[in-house]
């Protein structure tokens, strides 16, 4: 086979002459490839691409034809050959390459289009063993990888999300690609075999009996700034894959860490009557649960107005109309729910910059991760939601019904609230909450304060603690302050000093067994 050498003086540019092109999708390969016969360009494929060149009535030569070599194995073993990736892998600029691409037959491919078997979409869609293992993809990464190294004579189109662009690329220059625009191209492509490698890699060590790390995240935006405008901020992973975004302006760093709270903590009371909460950084300051997503939204509203300006708010029920009159007379960024009504909608995008979310169904990642020192700290999600049947009862007293219920909405709350924290709640509503404090004394005198700032009786509240009282300073406190009923875990070697404070002055405690920390 004649060789074309597309070396041209005192320039890196390149064009166009051969390409070999072995896809899983075909979408958007048809403008493509009539674009490249338009140039003339000599096109080489194997399978299911070669039929679907042919099919578009245009030239194109079998692999086999150049390597002389039948698709063996099933398929398995088509383009690996000598043939093949010397013709991606000779260097234009070295004469002992070009004499070995004459001595060997070797035809020169200028052009590599590759899409991958969709490793990722069959493990998602539940698919046997054998059919995950024979969708990793040999021959395409391989071409992907050798393709992408020399990318200084060769461009390398590793994925369907890439065909547009390379178009437009064959469009506008007429097949003549830049050093700089196959350096990107190959960029794209190391990208796409890193991650694809991870996903397989993460899927062999589903159990991590492998402590090594490998995150992958293809998905990639970059926000007008991190925490504070100093810093640069971004934010990698499909945020369509959780939400349908209705209205409003770009999320920020900020936001996105408040929706994610949000999320978390509304997941506990999926499925429940209607139930409304207000965040602000990160933390619940409105929370209740009502007959109707109305009443929850106000009680909510009731339990901190002051700080429920410019807060997050999500709701586990469809937004109506009457609820979004409510809320579009408060100052919020972002409102989530399950489903607004078309009314509803209508109202809160009266506000330009107010963002609008339906959360959809679907499962949170396994794992949280975070950067710490100099690496990450990674761990198990915490899933645990206390629940009745996990309580043991520690005092004489036993909780009322109406206490009990209390105790458990108080403790999910607590659950994704700031370390250290203490939660008060009654009737199903937040009375208030202290979050972050070095001290849980400090916590619980920060709740009393603030719920009684706005008003609200304690009497027969109920107090949730993330983690274990080690004195009873704490039921004390809370005692005095009218609290009747107590759910902390548990786990103090004087646990006993805190439950015979209670049996003395007549309140009840519960111990769920788990702790909560939230640092």
């Amino acid at each position: 086979m004649s060789q074309t050498h597309n070396t041209t003086k005192m320039s890196n540019n390149k064009t166009i002459k051969s390409a070999l092109i072995s896809v899983f999708s075909k979408d958007g390969l048809e403008p493509i490839v009539k674009q490249l016969h338009q140039q003339n360009v000599t096109i080489y494929s194997t399978g299911g691409t070669e039929k679907f060149i042919q099919d578009l009535g245009i030239p194109v030569v079998p692999v086999e034809e150049v390597t002389s070599y039948p698709s063996i194995l099933g398929g398995r073993v088509k383009t690996l050959h000598p043939k093949v990736f010397g013709g991606i892998l000779n260097r234009q600029n070295n004469d002992s390459d070009a004499k070995e691409l004459v001595d060997f037959e070797i035809p020169q491919i200028d052009l590599v289009i590759v899409d991958l078997y969709p490793f990722e979409k069959t493990v998602a869609s539940g698919a046997s063993n054998q059919d995950i293992i024979e969708k990793i993809d040999i021959g395409g990464i391989s071409l992907i990888r050798a393709a992408a190294k020399n990318y200084a004579d060769v461009v390398c189109v590793a994925s369907v999300e890439d065909y547009k662009e390379f178009l437009q690329l064959l469009q506008t220059k007429n097949g003549e690609t830049s050093e700089a625009d196959r350096k990107r191209f190959a960029a794209k492509a190391f990208n796409v075999s890193s991650h694809y490698d991870s996903a397989i890699f993460n899927y062999f060590n589903s159990n991590q009996d492998i402590a090594s790390l490998k995150i992958s995240e293809t998905q990639g935006q970059v926000l007008r700034y991190g925490e504070n405008p100093h810093q640069k901020g971004f934010f990698y992973g499909n945020f369509d894959d959780i939400f349908t975004k209705l209205h409003g302006k770009e999320l920020s760093y900020n936001n996105l860490l408040d929706v994610d709270a949000a999320v978390n903590l509304m997941n506990e009371f999926k499925g429940e009557a209607p139930t409304f909460a207000i965040l602000k950084h990160n933390n619940a300051c409105g929370f209740a649960q009502r007959e109707t997503v109305l009443e929850a939204y106000q009680a909510a509203l009731a339990g901190d107005p002051v700080s429920a300006f410019g807060g997050i708010l999500i709701s586990n029920s469809e937004i109506d109309l009457a609820t979004a009159e409510e809320i579009h007379k408060l100052f919020c960024e972002v409102v989530i729910a399950p489903s607004f009504t078309s009314e509803a909608a209508t109202v809160l995008k009266g506000k330009k910059n107010r963002i609008l979310l339906i959360l959809k169904d679907t499962q949170l990642p396994q794992t949280t991760v975070r950067t710490c020192l100099n690496g990450v700290l990674v761990q198990d999600r915490d899933h645990k939601t206390d629940t009745v049947a996990d309580l043991s009862y520690a005092t004489n007293n036993k909780p009322t019904k109406r206490e009990l219920e209390d105790l458990i909405f108080a403790s999910k709350i607590c659950k994704h609230t700031k370390s250290n924290t203490i939660v008060l709640a009654k009737n199903k509503q937040l009375c208030a909450s202290g979050t972050g404090q070095t001290s849980r004394v400090d916590a619980l005198n920060q709740a009393i304060h603030k719920a009684q700032s706005f008003n609200f009786d304690l009497k027969g509240a109920v107090m949730a603690s993330d983690a274990f009282f080690p004195f009873p300073d704490c039921v004390e406190i809370a005692d005095n302050a009218g609290i009747s009923a107590v759910i902390q875990p548990g786990g103090s070697i004087k646990d006993q000093l805190s439950i015979d404070y209670c049996n003395e002055n007549h309140l009840t405690m519960v111990m769920t067994g788990t702790r909560h920390f939230k640092h």
